[in-house]
């Protein structure tokens, strides 16, 4: 992640406190691993043309502890192939965290991000100066700065290739 700052819509706002992730595939369709199918199955009990309203850029936005449960792969790996972005959230479950960061997958911090946004809103996210903006309404937040590991890790696309970098 070399950019400075990310620019993106709300896609979708998932209000429930620790939400599982394996609910945007459908815990029945976790074992899937073709990824158009994923993305077939992905949103459906949310929002039946999420797949064809999601444009590459676009966020997802969660609330306290998101991610909780087990974290499997397929949600996410379908969230990616449609363009998701990334995910800000009030916060995030440790594991989920760690696994999304290694994917490459950026993750946001920020509390009160809930209170912020709607449904596609345009964001602006600083990624020098910490900070979340909605467009609509020119409010800013400041999200957790990455710690300088989770940093590195996203600038070189996920852990494969921040351990061959570190060679």
């Amino acid at each position: 992640m070399k950019e400075t700052t990310m620019k993106g819509r709300v896609a979708f706002v998932f209000e429930q406190d620790d939400f599982d992730v394996d609910q945007i595939v459908g815990v029945e369709n976790i074992k899937i691993k073709d990824v158009p199918s994923l993305v077939a199955v992905a949103m459906r009990d949310y929002d039946p043309t999420f797949v064809q309203t999601v444009q590459p850029g676009d966020f997802l936005v969660g609330a306290t502890n998101f991610g909780y449960g087990h974290p499997h792969y397929p949600p996410m790996i379908a969230m990616r192939a449609m363009g998701i972005a990334g995910v800000i959230a009030e916060s995030f479950s440790p594991g989920y965290w760690r696994g999304e960061i290694a994917m490459g997958f950026p993750q946001f911090e920020c509390p009160g991000i809930q209170g912020l946004v709607q449904r596609w809103d345009e964001l602006t996210i600083n990624l020098i100066e910490h900070t979340i903006t909605n467009q609509r309404t020119a409010e800013v937040l400041p999200f957790t700065p990455w710690s300088l590991g989770d940093e590195e890790m996203l600038r070189c696309g996920g852990i494969v290739p921040y351990l061959h970098h570190r060679k």
